[in-house]
């Protein structure tokens, strides 16, 4: 069962301010089989608050994650060219800056199918990885990374800092929004870090969310939503600082955090901290438009299929993501206008798109059925994606970007 929160999930306060209402969705990864279509489907109210306390913006309900990310979590990280490039050279980035080596120990938290511990394993530097999802964590282990199929919380941070198991630097990649308990978390990397260890972490940047329009990034399995100011907050008041940002363009807009027990803070972190001060990322005026644009988003979206539609037109998606989900549910998009769904994702092709029904195919249905236009649902892969289908381009086939407003390419 659900519960809908009335504390903020960093800071406890209770002003909780609803900034956002997509109504009642479908959770991201449960894809369908045959039988199940004429089921009913579980869904979940789909509201977001901001907290006036620490900033966070979050998800009021919180579904069990063990509903969401166990059994057949569909998400598997080797399938995308431009994640494997991004992980490759962060790894590399790593060895060398920290001059990682055999007597180093390296600890990945949702460590998925082992798309990133890989490249460590390569120069003979031991890793574990942790990931609670049964088929990631196995195709890991098949190919020789260590992986420990359970969630990361402060009681196993506990067993692994027993054992002996500290790191020199932990990595959490696209995690810390999925943990309803960030404080249970952040609590836990503190633990296995040795005394002058890094935990290096990537979150998706909430003022890109904001100001790009990314509302199908908001789903119930990202808990919450961070900027720095949030993150500076929670990190302090678990005994760890922010000392060092980067942001990449991966995701729709990502910050890189590093983090350790050293006090140092840099400029890119004081500089970020006086931006957001200055935007007033605190304030609910920050957001008030937010919901407008992401209502004007849909009326322009549905008109621009509706239309096509009774023109004649045939049209298919690309990218069965999570954010493809929301979309195609908060539009009222179905399989009366969207023919099927190409994803690379194995474990996703011959399944239905939860909520809305649509099949997921191989991407080389495309060749053959020449649809005249494809949604590009996995907007945030936008060019890998367009450089794959050039020869459909080329073949007068056009692509409609939903984010962060409707236009055909």
């Amino acid at each position: 069962m659900s519960q809908t929160i009335s504390r903020c999930r960093s800071c406890e306060s209770p002003e909780l301010i609803t900034v956002l209402s997509l109504g009642a969705m479908p959770l991201t990864a449960a894809f369908l089989h045959d039988a199940q279509l004429t089921a009913s489907e579980m869904r979940y109210p789909l509201d977001v608050a901001v907290c006036r306390e620490c900033s966070l913006m979050q998800v009021l309900e919180s579904v069990p994650a063990e509903t969401i990310f166990c059994n057949d979590y569909p998400y598997y990280s080797s399938f995308s060219d431009m994640l494997l490039e991004h992980s490759r050279a962060h790894a590399k980035e790593l060895i060398h800056a920290k001059g990682l080596g055999p007597d180093s120990f390296v600890l990945e938290l949702a460590s998925n199918d082992g798309y990133l511990l890989r490249h460590f394993r390569e120069h003979g530097i031991p890793v574990l990885g942790i990931d609670p999802a049964e088929g990631p964590a196995k195709v890991a282990i098949d190919a020789g990374i260590p992986t420990l199929c359970q969630f990361f919380t402060s009681e196993l941070a506990e067993q692994l800092c027993a054992e002996g198991k500290l790191a020199d630097v932990v990595l959490a990649n696209n995690v810390l929004a999925h943990v309803p308990d960030p404080n249970g978390f952040v609590r836990g990397i503190a633990t296995v870090l040795k005394p002058d260890g890094e935990a290096v972490i990537e979150v998706p940047y909430v003022v890109e969310l904001i100001e790009r329009c990314e509302f199908d990034t908001i789903y119930h399995e990202h808990f919450s939503y961070f900027s720095v100011t949030s993150l500076s907050k929670l990190f302090a008041r678990n005994g760890l600082t922010l000392n060092h940002i980067e942001h990449f363009p991966i995701h729709g807009g990502t910050l890189r955090l590093h983090v350790s027990r050293d006090d140092r803070v840099d400029d890119s972190v004081r500089e970020a901290l006086a931006r957001e001060a200055t935007d007033g990322i605190a304030t609910v005026a920050y957001y008030e438009h937010f919901a407008e644009r992401v209502q004007s988003i849909k009326a322009a979206l549905r008109e621009s299929l509706t239309t096509l539609k009774q023109q004649g037109a045939s049209i298919a998606a690309y990218g069965a993501a999570a954010k493809g989900s929301i979309l195609l549910n908060y539009a009222g998009v179905g399989a009366e206008v969207i023919d099927f769904i190409a994803d690379r994702n194995v474990h996703k092709q011959g399944l239905y798109m939860p909520g809305v029904h649509i099949p997921v195919r191989s991407p080389d249905l495309i060749a053959e059925a020449r649809p005249d236009y494809m949604l590009l649902l996995a907007w945030n892969f936008k060019e890998e994606i367009l450089e794959q289908q050039a020869e459909y381009r080329r073949g007068g086939g056009k692509f409609i970007i939903p984010i962060p407003y409707p236009t055909i390419v």
